[in-house]
């Protein structure tokens, strides 16, 4: 009897779902706490994001009706509010002890919360929205709701909508993290222009006095090649030929991302996973000019750009000058 239960835990734990890279099943993958994303250490490839849901508990029945609320449990105390946000709310009664001989309810929710409170939790879930549309983990979430509640406080913003200083926060965060987000990525996903989310970026970092970390190629390399679906090799080889083009100071002015475009574009063109320089563009959110312009100034140091052990599918003479 004892060794059927040992064998039955066995074939219990083999058959648990297990989350493998495709290409090498059996590697162990790395997880970036931060980016909140499972990396295979072989290929470069994410396998998986956001693995761990951090939303709210829900529950729902076939026979509920709409306008139920779906949460099984409240919200968590919310140190940012003043109250904590430790609120009772009260459903409607539907037995003859619930109403008075009027007809009234007897019991009625009172709105305790102050407006500026209601602002900001109505900012904390719009930045949580935009959070979870382009994967990002919750301690970003956290900085950001920090950064808006200092910033909200102060009223150093006043006259800029709060949607605005949300998005802006949320870019903030993300560089202040090491996981930074183009502008037009958060545009993506907030209701503001990269205009007005550049303006408020500025106003932020001068009301609270803090600064940000400078963008390089390499914050965005691993991420971009990933959805490229291009191999660890084309990926090294970008990631070197974009540190080179900065160190010899062949783009001067020229921004990190448009940058790692151009780069990615190079290895990806000696190699034989090739991509065009539309499809490059759509995913940094550069146009293929940008593209095109920042490869040009590259493209006669590219000998010197690539890593020795690269294994080139077309030669360097070769490449597309453009």
């Amino acid at each position: 009897m004892a060794s059927a239960k040992i064998l039955h835990l066995f074939l219990r734990v083999d058959v648990l779902p297990r989350v493998t890279c495709p290409n090498h099943p059996d590697s162990i993958l790395v997880e970036d706490y931060r980016a909140g994303d499972m990396i295979c250490p072989e290929c470069g490839l994410v396998v998986g994001d956001r693995v761990i849901d951090v939303g709210s508990e829900w529950r729902t029945f076939s026979n509920d009706k709409a306008t139920k609320d779906p949460s099984r449990v409240g919200d968590t105390q919310n140190p940012l509010l003043s109250d904590g946000d430790l609120t009772t709310m009260i459903g409607k009664g539907t037995g003859a002890a619930s109403f008075d001989e009027f007809g009234n309810s007897k019991y009625q929710n009172r709105r305790t919360m102050s407006s500026s409170d209601r602002a900001m939790m109505n900012a904390f879930k719009e930045i949580a929205s935009m959070a979870d549309r382009i994967n990002l983990p919750r301690n970003i979430v956290d900085r950001t709701n920090n950064l808006f509640k200092q910033v909200y406080e102060q009223k150093s913003l006043k006259g800029r909508s709060n949607d605005a200083i949300a998005s802006a926060c949320l870019y903030i965060a993300c560089r202040q993290e090491g996981v930074p987000r183009t502008f037009k990525e958060i545009c993506a996903v907030s209701r503001i222009s990269k205009k007005e989310i550049g303006r408020c970026f500025k106003l932020i970092l001068k009301a609270l006095e803090t600064s940000v970390d400078l963008i390089t190629t390499g914050d965005f390399m691993s991420r971009f090649c990933s959805n490229l679906g291009l191999p660890k090799q084309v990926q090294m080889a970008a990631t070197h030929i974009a540190r080179k083009a900065v160190e010899l100071d062949l783009v001067p002015g020229r921004s990190p991302i448009s940058v790692a475009a151009a780069a990615i574009y190079m290895a990806s063109q000696a190699s034989a996973e090739k991509r065009t320089q539309k499809e490059i563009g759509d995913i940094a959110g550069v146009a293929d000019v940008t593209i095109r312009q920042s490869y040009r100034l590259i493209y006669p140091r590219a000998p010197d750009l690539f890593p020795a052990d690269f294994k080139f599918d077309t030669p360097v003479d070769k490449l597309p000058q453009l």
